[in-house]
């Protein structure tokens, strides 16, 4: 958990991991490094018993702008097949599973911008706590890219409801923290100066938690949320991913 990361500070406070993404002068832009960083890290929470909850924070001005755009030019200059954008994508899948998955409960800590991939993070959080100033958008669309990032649009249509995430998705429209608690986005939302309390609310009870009732509570809900669930299209991602930003790529330089 204390390894020496470069995107991610890690840290282990008793029975809570805190993971915070530590890239702000990007807005803590989702990059390859920080996606293997962040599989590290939740290897390690689902391997050890004693971690009862993990929070995950950004620092600085923003949560998470979003994917690292950058990134994603450069890796299909170098292969324009698009073999490495699918390889980041896998990762992505991979890294929202392991939070959807993880036997300890998940609390996101929101604050500043949640956008694109900081919002798939953020919602493969079992539970998320966001500042009243914070902004939410899908900006997908408007990118040139379908919603196929971490297999995150089933997961934002369960929770927060077909009709609305669509609007929400087609338009690219910016959302506060109310609109976001609305359609169950948020679960609380509190003044920024007041999250860390809000967060410390839910991980003092839940470290007093037994840990198999924990780990049984949360296989209950993710078999039950997945029960009717007759194929997983969200496997097809990483391909649609690739294709869409290749050709976004291709039209930019054209």
């Amino acid at each position: 958990m204390m390894e020496d990361f470069k995107a991610l500070r890690a840290r282990l406070d008793g029975p809570v991991a805190r993971v915070e993404l530590n890239s702000p002068e990007t807005g803590n832009a989702v990059s390859g490094l920080l996606l293997d960083e962040l599989l590290a890290v939740l290897g390690a929470v689902h391997d050890d018993p004693r971690i009862r909850v993990m929070v995950l924070s950004g620092r600085g001005d923003d949560f998470c702008l979003g994917g690292d755009r950058r990134e994603f030019g450069e890796l299909l200059a170098a292969d324009p097949g698009g073999a490495d954008v699918r390889a980041l994508a896998g990762k992505a899948r991979r890294v929202c599973d392991a939070l959807a998955t993880a036997p300890a409960v998940t609390v996101a800590r929101l604050h500043g911008g949640v956008i694109g991939a900081g919002l798939a993070l953020a919602l493969f959080c079992d539970l998320r706590a966001g500042a009243d100033s914070c902004r939410f958008r899908m900006p997908e669309l408007a990118l040139g890219m379908p919603p196929a990032w971490g297999g995150s649009l089933p997961r934002l249509l369960q929770e927060a409801g077909a009709a609305k995430v669509r609007e929400l998705m087609l338009t690219g429209a910016n959302f506060g923290a109310e609109k976001a608690a609305e359609l169950s986005i948020l679960h609380t939302v509190v003044p920024e100066d007041e999250l860390d309390a809000a967060v410390t609310r839910w991980t003092k009870p839940l470290v007093r938690r037994s840990p198999t009732a924990l780990r049984t509570a949360k296989l209950m809900m993710n078999a039950y949320g997945n029960a009717n669930r007759l194929a997983d299209a969200t496997l097809f991602d990483a391909e649609l991913f690739s294709s869409a930003l290749g050709v976004a790529h291709q039209a930019r330089r054209d």
